[in-house]
């Protein structure tokens, strides 16, 4: 009787034990706001350089559910600049379609609107990776969570 009881609690707390998967484990999300940290420059696919930002220059992206918005400030220029429109993250590649910005945003919207970059995504940092026609990477916006 014994033996059945302590084979029968064995087999009770392997069942139990086994449903336990430990903490569960969610991908990195672009969810959010984020604040830009630096530049790097690229030979091809290694960092050669790492440029910091200017005194006094903030750069703010927020995403949201499909929605994306950034901000600049520039302390020698009068005017800031925005923009406004969605976004896409698929395959390690993030693909962003601004639709109106500030004026020399809508400036640029007449020749290009969707911009694509490789994605580099970590848990409070993500790089965004502009890569040339022959998939060479040139530059990089870092950017870390504030939120």
């Amino acid at each position: 009787m014994k033996k059945t009881f302590l084979v029968l609690a064995c087999f009770v707390f392997f069942l139990i034990a086994g449903s336990f998967s430990g903490p569960v484990q969610h991908a990195p999300s672009l969810e959010g706001t984020w604040e830009l940290q630096s530049f790097y420059n690229y030979d091809g696919q290694n960092i050669i350089d790492t440029v910091k930002k200017a005194d006094g220059y903030r750069q703010v992206k927020m995403y949201s559910k499909g929605k994306i918005m950034w901000t600049r400030y520039v302390p020698d220029e009068p005017n800031g600049r925005f923009g406004y429109g969605s976004y896409k993250v698929s395959d390690g590649m993030l693909m962003e379609t601004i639709e109106y910005g500030d004026a020399e945003m809508m400036k640029a919207l007449d020749t290009m609107r969707l911009f694509s970059f490789e994605l580099v995504l970590g848990e409070d940092t993500f790089s965004q990776i502009t890569v040339d026609n022959d998939g060479n990477r040139t530059f990089s916006e870092n950017y870390r969570r504030i939120d």
